[in-house]
C-alpha cells in the first residue's frame, strides 16, 4: 500500500486517568493489555503519555481515527463515551467521566514513536 491510499486521520481522541504512583508500573502493564493493543486494531494509530509525579501518575492515550464515525462504531454510539476497563476501578483514583475529541489539523516533523 502506497502513502497515497493509507487512510489519514482527522480526528484525536484523549484519555487521561491517575493511578497511585506505587501502582504506576502495574497499571501501565494492564493497560497496554486490555486497553491499548485491542484499540491498535480499532483505530489508525494510537500513542501512550506517562507523567510520574509525587504522590500520582498520570495517564494519556491519543486514538487517531479518520472521522467521527469511526470513533462511534468504537464507542457503539457516542465518540465521547469512556470505555473502561474491567480493572480501572481497582487502578484509578478515579473513573474518568469523559474523554477529549478534537479535529486534527496538521502535523509536523516527527510525532510518535516506530515502536
Amino acid at each position: 500500500m502506497n502513502a497515497s491510499t493509507l487512510k489519514q486521520p482527522t480526528m484525536v481522541r484523549i484519555w487521561r486517568g491517575r493511578t497511585p504512583r506505587h501502582r504506576a508500573d502495574e497499571y501501565e502493564a494492564y493497560n497496554y493489555e486490555a486497553g491499548i493493543k485491542p484499540l491498535l486494531n480499532k483505530a489508525l494509530g494510537v500513542q501512550t503519555f506517562r507523567e510520574d509525579r509525587e504522590h500520582d501518575t498520570e495517564f494519556m492515550t491519543i486514538s487517531y481515527w479518520e472521522g467521527v464515525e469511526a470513533m462511534s462504531q468504537f464507542t457503539g454510539g457516542d465518540p465521547t463515551a469512556v470505555h473502561h476497563l474491567q480493572r480501572d476501578e481497582e487502578f484509578l483514583i478515579e473513573l474518568p467521566q469523559e474523554v477529549q475529541i478534537l479535529h486534527l489539523l496538521t502535523s509536523h516533523g516527527i510525532t510518535g514513536s516506530t515502536s
